[in-house]
């Protein structure tokens, strides 16, 4: 117990005898939904045992909106990829437009380093009311991890059995079927498969890829699968032994419209044209794919609605509402990367 001659614990006391933070410590004295029943009342039991109330001043400040969302782009599996990827301008561009218009600000940051606190990092400090993640990265158990502390984010992503946290993505299964799909009825056979499966969206794009060649009773050959990355330079070092090499390929599915892109370039300084040669089929539909040469064939994601959704399940987050996660449909967009017509 706390001694009549000792100071009052303060809310940094009271989250180091909890050994949770500041925040789940002010969310589980309210009574919040988003704190598990159990933290709450284990919290509320050390609060009564130590005779700690929380000051109404301090909890009128401390529930203040900051009219702030942090959005936040780990890139623990490669560093070197930029935030002027068009899929990031893409999407931010739509973030900031739905913020907008109920009034929040954007706090963006680019994340490399991992561990377990830049997830909560934000909503802890009181810099911003809730967080949206873009991409899972390799950082699947941390955003999970600081979603069971009670921190309201919401990622863009593969939706993941048990995930443990809220996302908003496409239907990358289907899109992966469909760009393998889209090659394999115009009769190439010899499809490579292009990008990081580390990475929960990729990977569920590669059992599209897969699956599209199961059901024709076709396999693929995994010497044409690889784990490119990215950045357009490293994609291209990526890329390079697959086209130098003896493999045969007439077909490219690309997890990113970068990665499509770097691949054309490849092929064309090996003297091999696409579609003549190979036919190649991108993802995202960013703006930059009508204007490459062939037009790329591209799976789009519906982007705007997805950062819509972001931002409205963010906030009902932070509200302490209930949410499930959202997967989008996606759509098979042909142009001249595999059709010469």
């Amino acid at each position: 117990m706390n001694g009549t001659s000792d100071p009052p614990l303060t809310m940094k006391d009271m989250a180091a005898l909890a050994g949770v933070s500041e925040s789940t410590v002010s969310r589980a004295l309210a009574d919040h939904p988003t704190i598990a029943a159990k933290t709450r009342a284990r919290i509320q039991a050390l609060s009564a045992e130590h005779g700690y109330t929380i000051n109404p001043v301090a909890r009128s400040l401390r529930s203040r909106q900051t009219r702030t969302l942090a959005v936040v782009i780990p890139l623990f599996h490669d560093k070197a990829q930029h935030l002027s990827d068009p899929f990031f301008s893409l999407i931010l561009g739509h973030l900031a437009d739905a913020a907008a218009s109920r009034g929040y600000d954007m706090l963006l940051s680019k994340v490399v380093d991992l561990d377990y606190a830049w997830v909560g990092k934000a909503v802890e400090t009181r810099r911003a009311d809730a967080v949206i993640v873009i991409g899972q990265s390799l950082a699947h158990e941390a955003i999970a991890a600081a979603a069971h502390r009670g921190t309201p984010v919401v990622a863009w992503g593969a939706k993941v059995d048990a995930a443990g946290y809220t996302t908003v993505g496409s239907d990358n299964r289907m899109g992966g079927d469909l760009a393998a799909s889209q090659l394999l009825d115009s009769g190439r056979r010899r499809l490579a498969f292009l990008g990081d499966r580390r990475l929960p969206e990729i990977a569920q794009r590669f059992e599209g890829f897969v699956e599209a060649h199961r059901r024709r009773g076709l396999t693929y050959d995994p010497a044409l699968v690889v784990d490119a990355r990215f950045e357009p330079e490293e994609a291209r070092r990526d890329l390079l032994p697959l086209v130098r090499g003896a493999v045969q390929l007439d077909g490219v599915v690309a997890a990113s419209d970068l990665i499509a892109i770097s691949m054309i370039q490849v092929l064309n300084e090996a003297g091999r044209r696409t579609p003549r040669d190979v036919g190649i089929v991108g993802f995202d539909d960013t703006p930059v794919a009508a204007h490459t040469n062939p037009p790329l064939t591209t799976i789009r994601q519906d982007i705007r609605r997805g950062a819509e959704l972001l931002v409205e399940l963010a906030l009902k987050l932070a509200a302490g509402d209930e949410v499930g996660s959202v997967e989008l449909p996606v759509e098979l967009i042909v142009r001249g990367s595999t059709s010469s017509d």
